[in-house]
């Protein structure tokens, strides 16, 4: 007897992990809170900084293979200040989307861990310095760069789950005020998104 249940329980469980993995032609669609904390500096002495900021984020992965992906990070616009040895000197707000490669593994259960490895591309607008700071016009440049993630999903049943994922990306931007160029600002963010997510 209590073979069997061992054995039902067991079965139960392969089906259950088999139904969970995810196949080619699914579409994980993530919502949640994403944060983007610059970890990198300025050139002025490590005297110019970036604050975070949190915003609501989305996250599509197609599954093109049961085990690779594409996913796209997208969010509502952030906006940060710019601090000057401790003084705030500028706000600006940016769009970061972010496409990754992913790889899936299939551990046969409800978790679902990946990595993804790809692009950044930054775009900063509404810049703005304050009345007393060191000019009129601030302008931050596009970035373009390498991006990284490691992502882990949990299935609570066939299409709705939970999940959290951790990006790295290469965010340089050139800054000038007035025309002339001020420093070059190493952002280079941690993201961290946590999301509900669902399975079509």
């Amino acid at each position: 007897m209590k073979k069997s249940i061992v054995a039902v329980c067991v079965a139960l469980a392969c089906a259950a992990g088999t139904a969970q993995a995810y196949e080619a032609g699914d579409i994980v669609l993530r919502v949640g809170v994403v944060n983007v904390n610059p970890q990198g500096d300025g050139a002025l002495d490590e005297a110019l900084d970036v604050d975070d900021n949190t915003q609501l984020g989305i996250n599509l992965t197609y599954m093109f293979t049961d085990t690779l992906g594409v996913g796209v990070l997208g969010a509502t616009p952030f906006e940060h200040d710019i601090t000057l040895n401790g003084d705030k000197i500028a706000t600006t707000k940016h769009l970061p989307p972010t496409v990754t490669l992913q790889y899936h593994f299939n551990t046969g259960t409800a978790f679902h861990p990946y990595a993804g490895l790809g692009f950044n591309y930054t775009f900063f607008f509404d810049e703005d310095l304050k009345a007393d700071a060191v000019g009129d016009d601030l302008e931050l440049d596009p970035s373009f760069g390498f991006a990284a993630e490691l992502g882990m999903d949990y299935s609570i049943d066939d299409n709705w789950g939970v999940g959290a994922s951790l990006f790295y990306a290469d965010i340089d931007t050139d800054a000038e005020v007035d025309g002339a160029d001020l420093d070059t600002v190493e952002i280079d963010p941690l993201v961290i998104l946590i999301s509900g997510s669902y399975k079509f």
